[in-house]
């Protein structure tokens, strides 16, 4: 599922030399992850809950 209609963005984390990194957007419905160096790549739509679930895993280190 391909949807440039939506606002992507990265993380500020993110370096500008083609560092490894993901792309996010807020859906209606789901939060749209993908690949920032293939953005014609797949997509990965994730419920709200889960995307809350995994920020608060992955900031727990």
């Amino acid at each position: 599922m391909n949807t440039p209609e939506l606002a992507w963005f990265k993380s500020s984390y993110s370096g500008s030399q083609g560092d490894d990194c993901v792309e996010v957007a807020n859906g209606t419905q789901a939060i749209h992850v993908r690949d920032s160096k293939d953005q014609r790549s797949p997509e990965l739509a994730l419920s709200p809950t889960a995307w809350s679930d995994f920020i608060t895993y992955a900031v727990q280190g």
